[in-house]
């Protein structure tokens, strides 16, 4: 059976990013419910300061995942690009954001 994967997060400044969990991802706790305490980030389209001691790859910082990143700075990264316009957070990870900018 193919796990549900998350829809990528898309901030207003144009900003993306994949977050997901469930037991094949780099999460906590590694299974496939939540809520989770942290997630696995992948792709962000542009390098993110708050996200690179997570990544496996520092040095191709939009082609590679992110492991292990507290819910916390994942809701960080999200405000800091101004919110949350579409997209999916894993559960355990409040969306703030839903409903706010419906009219996009």
């Amino acid at each position: 059976m193919k796990k549900k994967r998350n829809k990528a997060v898309e901030c207003i400044d144009g900003f993306s990013m994949s977050v997901q969990a469930h037991a094949g991802a780099y999460c906590s706790p590694r299974t496939d419910v939540g809520p989770y305490t942290e997630v696995e980030v992948g792709f962000p389209n542009r390098r993110e300061e708050l996200l690179m001691q997570y990544a496996e790859q520092p040095d191709s910082p939009t082609d590679t995942v992110y492991a292990w990143v507290p819910r916390q700075v994942v809701l960080t990264v999200i405000a800091k690009h101004g919110g949350m316009i579409s997209g999916e957070l894993p559960d355990g990870i409040s969306n703030l954001w839903q409903g706010e900018h419906s009219d996009r």
